[in-house]
């Protein structure tokens, strides 16, 4: 499948070395995008993040034994799995940006889209949210609360990239060429040590654009051809491979 070229490219780098997996960014995205508490958070059938840390591991004994974190939201694809097998396009990427959209009204719960995403970024609710007394009043109203039966994804905060360009529209600018700082999801901006970079990739002056140019940025499965936009940095190689299912039995070295 071609991917589909836009004009601006939003895109998220995850600089591993910096992360500690704190879980700010994963506090951030629940409260920005209207995740409900769980009922309980040590049932896995029942959780709902959107952004995920994972734990990864060099596998070596004490004193070389390293960890290292890493979040994982959606990869918002070049060439998605998930919309070309939704019966209903309630998923498209054909918004300026390329952010993967995820229409709620339109889901019927077949979650044939959570098949075919090789990162496991989608979720169905099999519950209907709950929120505590009073809670309600603080959602954010920019962000609609799903009911039972749909799925549900990360969208880069798509109603933050909506807020930008209206704000760049009332002070007579060009929306479509916003500032660096003007749009940026609720995990970067959260981020203790700044480890979350986000921005245009095509635009050669925005941190993220530079940082995923460098030799020591991966992208995760890049093998399977899914064109993330979700970059990762660490200048440990172990971190590197592990993120393209390098195997270390693999002849000469290759990516299996």
């Amino acid at each position: 499948m071609q991917a589909k070229e836009f004009k601006v490219k939003w895109g998220m780098l995850v600089d591993l070395d910096k992360c500690t997996g704190c879980g700010a960014c994963t506090v951030a995205c629940r409260a920005e995008n209207n995740l409900p508490p769980e009922a309980d958070a040590a049932n896995k059938l029942r959780t709902n993040d959107w952004m995920n840390i994972y734990e990864l591991s060099n596998e070596k004994p004490f004193p070389d034994h390293e960890v290292a974190y890493l979040p994982r939201p959606c990869m918002q694809c070049g060439r998605p799995s998930c919309s070309t097998v939704c019966p209903v396009v309630a998923t498209l990427k054909d918004e300026e940006g390329g952010i993967v959209s995820q229409v709620y009204p339109r889901c019927i719960g077949c979650r044939y889209c959570m098949a075919a995403c090789p990162y496991h970024a989608r979720y169905f609710n099999w519950f209907d949210p709950i929120w505590p007394e009073g809670m309600e009043k603080v959602l954010t109203p920019y962000a609609s609360a799903r009911p039972r039966g749909v799925v549900e994804k990360c969208t880069f905060c798509h109603h933050r990239f909506m807020a930008a360009k209206e704000q760049a529209r009332m002070n007579g600018e060009d929306p479509t060429e916003l500032a660096e700082d003007a749009y940026i999801p609720a995990c970067a901006e959260i981020c203790p040590t700044g480890a979350i970079k986000f921005g245009d990739l095509k635009n050669p002056e925005h941190e993220v654009s530079k940082l995923a140019a460098s030799k020591y940025a991966f992208r995760l499965l890049e093998k399977l051809g899914t064109d993330p936009q979700v970059y990762y940095y660490s200048k440990r190689e172990w971190v590197r491979k592990l993120g393209d299912n390098y195997l270390k039995n693999a002849k000469g070295g290759e990516h299996v």
